[in-house]
């Protein structure tokens, strides 16, 4: 073969190349279009919007502030009669309760400076 041969060979494989590329490209745009379509259809089935009228707003008492309350954990009872398995509607609600002792204990300036650590902290 001739060096003419394998110019016009390479030149054809570049075209088919880019013909591929260009209409891969064409079926992705394509499809990103159609994915555009459908969820404009879908949109426009699903209830409108609330109006501004129809937002949520405060109690009239004002903002609802958090509760801080001391968790301590809800044991599991045993089982009654002598079973040894318990089914869930006979287990608590909550794997927590609220703790008899409702005091945070907070840190004191001058003492360790973390919780149990030991060490001088502030003197």
């Amino acid at each position: 073969m001739s060096t003419a041969t394998y110019e016009v060979l390479a030149v054809s494989q570049h075209t088919l190349n880019m013909t591929a590329a260009f209409l891969g490209g064409l079926v992705i745009a394509g499809a990103l279009v159609w994915a555009v379509r459908v969820g404009m259809r879908v949109m426009d089935r699903e209830s409108p919007r609330p109006n501004a009228d129809e937002q949520p707003k405060l109690p009239d008492t004002g903002p609802v502030h958090e509760e801080r309350e001391m968790r301590e954990p809800d044991e599991v009872p045993l089982a009654p009669d002598g079973r040894t398995r318990l089914m869930p509607y006979e287990l608590h609600p909550a794997s927590t309760r609220k703790g008899k002792d409702q005091v945070r204990r907070r840190w004191l300036p001058g003492s360790s400076g973390s919780f149990g650590g030991g060490g001088p902290g502030h003197v």
